[in-house]
């Protein structure tokens, strides 16, 4: 199994990163605002979101190794 550490502050911009992706989505689906609101609050969260999760998953797979063969 592979392992990756991470500094608190880079697990809670995934965090961030995440519910941005979520909070984008859930308004794209929600009833509560005009369709067009939904649209222009909706994609550009979702995307951001979305987006901005691509470098964190590059440096996180850089950071991952297997224990079994370090050393």
């Amino acid at each position: 199994m592979r392992q990756t550490t991470l500094p608190i502050p880079e697990v809670g911009l995934i965090g961030v990163t995440r519910g941005m992706a979520a909070a984008g989505a859930v308004l794209l689906f929600a009833n509560g605002l005009s369709p067009k609101k939904r649209k222009a609050i909706g994609w550009p969260l979702f995307l951001v979101g979305a987006l901005s999760t691509v470098p964190l998953v590059i440096d996180v797979l850089k950071k991952s190794h297997d224990p079994k063969t370090q050393e």
